[in-house]
């Protein structure tokens, strides 16, 4: 198992859940945080305590985004008119490294933030490799021609293991896709529940 593998899972044991749905994940028969004292950490329910979690698994969830970074869209959510636990939730779908996450070009969330760092995708015909870039409805996301034979690209592409959402359209084949609109909370197929009313609530303390 990689590096990488390995941090992401122990995202999935701290926080008490298979983050991303995976079989491979750890937590389905290691049901406690990693470290020595582990089966001990699992903490009680207060409102803070529910909070955070809500938070630490919508922030892990999406690559275990930075703290910044994280705040900054909660920001933005807050700023824009209607309900902000749902424009929080349109906004993350919104980044490029989750929207060819979920269009099955790359394994892992995590593959997903170094392959658009290392310029292999294309936004309306140019390239983009900043993996926070709101994609808007309407563009068209490509994986680079010189790109489509990558062993990640294929490992994701000929194994698929989710299923692509509605507010998506695929063409596997040219591995090709459009943003059609902003989901909502309902529309995005999370593995585990998520609850981005309480992050708000969180950060509104």
């Amino acid at each position: 198992m990689t590096k990488r593998a390995q941090s992401k899972f122990k995202i999935s044991r701290r926080l008490g859940v298979s983050l991303w749905g995976s079989a491979k994940d750890p937590h389905n028969t290691k049901n406690y945080a990693p470290g020595q004292h582990g089966a001990a950490k699992r903490r009680g329910g207060s409102d803070y305590g529910l909070q955070l979690n809500a938070k630490q698994k919508l922030k892990g969830y999406y690559g275990n985004i930075s703290e910044k970074q994280f705040r900054a869209v909660y920001k933005e959510a807050i700023r824009r008119k209607g309900d902000s636990s749902e424009n929080l939730v349109g906004l993350l779908e919104q980044r490029l490294d989750i929207i060819i996450y979920r269009m099955n070009f790359v394994p892992t969330v995590f593959a997903a933030r170094q392959f658009v760092n290392h310029k292999h995708i294309k936004v309306n015909g140019k390239t983009v490799n900043i993996p926070s870039y709101q994609v808007k409805a309407g563009d068209v996301i490509e994986v680079k021609e010189k790109s489509r034979t990558l062993p990640v690209v294929l490992e994701a592409s000929q194994n698929p293991q989710r299923n692509t959402p509605d507010y998506l359209e695929v063409d596997h084949k040219e591995l090709k896709g459009k943003f059609v609109r902003v989901p909502k909370l309902a529309d995005v197929p999370y593995p585990v529940l998520m609850e981005p009313h309480l992050v708000i609530e969180f950060y509104s303390r």
